[in-house]
């Protein structure tokens, strides 16, 4: 192997990560940084992409615990689950879910100052997708129908200690969701 030389000059936080990968690893500095290159190299092309934002969420959301990747096809299946033939929703189901969402409003007061942040925050669990339309109204669109049901009631509950009212006009599949200032 022909060995070509490079110096670098490192700042204190990639000093500090070269650190720890060679800790980590067990292996000399040289090796960690070829490794490294590779790596870039290798995967340059999603390295250098925007998925920035997105993908910063997906961690925040997934690293917590609190969060997990569902298959849209299991939670269709568990909205089905718990209605009977005519779509009525098991009360004990509507009780549990009510809860959650409870929940969720005291959390949201520290978090959301509008709809539409929430509303951002619900697509990237991939419960709905929305896009602003005039001003504070959001256009909302869901898989089925029973998924529009179930985030619908959750987003009413969830928002109710926020500092504004929602008027929600429902289509089969959408709604339209305007934010107000609250009387």
């Amino acid at each position: 192997m022909t060995a070509e030389r490079v110096t670098v000059s490192l700042d204190n936080d990639t000093a500090a990560a070269l650190s720890n990968l060679t800790d980590w690893t067990g292996e000399g500095q040289s090796e960690v940084i070829r490794r490294a290159l590779t790596f870039y190299a290798a995967n340059f092309e999603a390295a250098e992409a925007d998925a920035g934002p997105n993908l910063a969420t997906y961690h925040q959301m997934l690293s917590g615990g609190e969060h997990v990747l569902l298959d849209i096809d299991f939670l269709h299946c568990f909205l089905d689950y718990v209605t009977d033939e005519t779509g009525t929703p098991d009360p004990a189901f509507v009780d549990a879910a009510d809860t959650v969402s409870d929940y969720h409003a005291h959390e949201y007061v520290d978090r959301f100052d509008n709809i539409g942040e929430l509303l951002e925050w619900l697509s990237f669990c991939g419960f709905l997708s929305v896009r602003a339309t005039d001003g504070d109204t959001y256009q909302v669109v869901f898989p089925s129908a029973s998924l529009r049901w179930f985030m619908t009631r959750f987003i009413k509950r969830s928002v109710r200690d926020l500092p504004f009212e929602l008027d929600i006009e429902a289509s089969v599949s959408k709604v339209l969701i305007t934010e107000r200032q609250a009387e």
